[in-house]
């Protein structure tokens, strides 16, 4: 503390000069790898866990389109696999086949359009066949050309229609089966497949939850809150019983020595004859109210100012 002397009319004085004040320290913010660490794993761990979920969930909905579609192609095949009946004939309409009121077909002769290059061609093979030995096979028609084809369409169709029939046939026995099948007797060596490795069982961690912190700490108050009331009530109970002992014995004192005693008759030959006093009455007096000599100079001093001053 620094001291100045100041000379103010002849009288010294000391003035103390305030120290200056210190700014107030402003707090940096740490940011520990520790906790930046923390926040990246954290921050990869949910990345990994949603890209998990998706793909879970996309399985899922690919398997449940193909149970659908499957089960739609089942239930095709067999609306059209299933056997119909064949309506009864009426036996009092009896069919009787009609001539048809439409005219028959007339066939066309087809029409080769060949090109001129090879109408040449043709021309060229033909005298060269006439002119050496005759080597005339039977060429097919259109027509044979397309009922062939039919047939061919027609026999990959069945197979088609037989491979899916089997196939079907072979899931319901299955599913009608459910026994674990056999090893087939092969003098082949069974396979033993790596076993995969198998993850570390996690650890659970004892979380200490706020609420579960604030139930302890409320369930200990509440238990304070009983064990005082029952401390006040037992209180309340020990002191009436005290109060009520008490009374008994005062009662049991006040009984042995307060004796009943019987009133004394009153005198009938000599009966109470009421008498004026012979007492003088009370004179009143004049009240004095003195005031002191000091009050009195006082109240005159006050009533002269009054009197001086403004009205």
């Amino acid at each position: 503390m620094e001291e100045l002397l100041v000379e103010a009319e002849g009288v010294q004085q000391i003035c103390l000069i305030k120290p200056p004040v210190k700014k107030n320290n402003i707090p940096i913010d740490l940011k520990l790898h520790s906790d930046i660490r923390a926040m990246e794993r954290a921050r990869f761990a949910h990345q990994v866990a949603e890209k998990r979920r998706l793909i879970k969930q996309y399985k899922m909905e690919r398997e449940r389109q193909q149970k659908l579609e499957e089960e739609e192609e089942i239930k095709r095949l067999r609306k059209e696999l299933i056997p119909k009946a064949q309506l009864m004939p009426y036996f009092d309409r009896p069919f009787v086949p009609r001539r048809s009121k439409k005219q028959p077909t007339v066939p066309r002769e087809p029409k080769f359009c060949i090109p001129r290059h090879k109408t040449i061609k043709c021309c060229r093979m033909s005298c060269n066949d006439m002119s050496g030995p005759s080597r005339l096979q039977h060429l097919p028609s259109s027509v044979e050309k397309a009922e062939a084809l039919y047939q061919q369409r027609g026999q990959l169709k069945e197979k088609q229609l037989m491979k899916k029939i089997q196939k079907l046939v072979g899931e319901e026995e299955k599913l009608r089966m459910p026994i674990a099948q056999g090893l087939p007797w092969t003098t082949d060596e069974p396979k033993c497949l790596i076993k995969p490795p198998m993850k570390k069982n996690t650890i659970p961690i004892d979380l200490k939850l706020h609420s579960d912190i604030r139930a302890v700490e409320r369930a200990r108050f509440a238990h304070q809150v009983a064990e005082k009331g029952r401390l006040i009530k037992q209180y309340k109970k020990e002191r009436d019983r005290q109060q009520k002992l008490e009374e008994e014995e005062e009662i049991k004192r006040l009984r042995k020595e307060l004796i009943p005693k019987a009133q004394l008759m009153p005198y009938f030959d000599r009966p109470f004859v009421p008498r004026r006093s012979e007492k003088q009455p009370t004179v009143p007096r004049e009240p004095k109210f003195c005031i002191p000599r000091q009050k009195k100079i006082k109240c005159c001093r006050m009533s002269c100012n009054d009197m001086s001053g403004p009205s």
